[in-house]
């Protein structure tokens, strides 16, 4: 089970398909309200909670950031910015750890990186020191890593990195981590690292492109039962409620 978006991430996804990215804006934005205000039964927002569920819709809301530059809305997106830094400083009046608010603080650069804020490489270095300071109270940083909070934190600099990289995963759970889990906080601070060296130009580069891909989901290379109508790829993507290319993230055809 997912966190309760009401359907809206569904939509988001079908409207990137149809390259109608303002209104995948919208749906995201619609997805991330609506799992921050009750991400899931029984959890709460300002709740202590270990696997951070509100962490979608923080992600949600970054999406939809990007939808909109990518959209050309560049005021829409400064707004969303504007709004995650805040709701991402304010959860941690809810979740506990110190290293779930070195996590937040990874949001917060992500907000002000595809929302084109000030502060990008000071807000990961923040984070970066964040999660150094918080390694002595990790016990098995590849757990915290899968949380929902922290792979929320991860999917969306994976999905804006496929559209360069043909639809492929570009940046994998381990590039985003350290070599050494036996210290905790410089492996999880690694995840700050990359994401200074790398968010800016790939957020940048789909802006330039004008494409943002869909997340990934259940993939088949080389079908013989679907086939793009726009690019001709064989490859498939079930993501959401939707049938997409692979490659070009648009809808993809049954060929029998």
């Amino acid at each position: 089970m997912r966190t309760q978006d009401a359907g809206h991430r569904a939509a988001a996804v079908a409207a990137i398909a149809d390259r109608d990215y303002r209104r995948a804006g919208d749906e995201y934005t619609r997805a991330g309200w609506r799992v921050l205000s009750d991400p899931r039964e029984g959890i709460e927002p300002f709740s202590a909670d270990e696997k951070g569920w509100v962490g979608d819709g923080l992600q949600y809301l970054a999406t939809s950031a990007v939808c909109y530059r990518v959209a050309g809305a560049d005021t829409r997106a400064t707004r969303r910015g504007v709004e995650g830094v805040a709701v991402a400083k304010d959860l941690t009046n809810g979740l506990e750890h110190p290293v779930q608010h070195a996590c937040l603080k990874e949001f917060v650069g992500d907000f002000r990186t595809v929302a084109g804020l000030d502060d990008v490489e000071a807000a990961y270095r923040e984070a970066e020191s964040a999660y150094k300071d918080a390694g002595s109270a990790v016990d098995n940083p590849q757990a915290w890593g899968t949380t929902p909070l922290f792979e929320a934190a991860a999917t969306l600099i994976q999905q804006v990195a496929r559209g360069p990289a043909n639809g492929e995963i570009a940046l994998p759970w381990e590039d985003l981590h350290g070599t050494d889990p036996d210290n905790p906080g410089r492996f999880l601070a690694q995840r700050a690292v990359v994401k200074r060296q790398r968010f800016p130009s790939l957020v940048q580069q789909v802006i330039t492109d004008g494409f943002l891909a869909a997340p990934r989901g259940t993939t088949e290379y080389d079908t013989d039962h679907h086939r793009c109508p726009h690019c001709g790829s064989t490859d498939v993507n079930w993501v959401a409620e939707s049938v997409v290319c692979l490659r070009c993230s648009r809808p993809t055809a049954e060929t029998n």
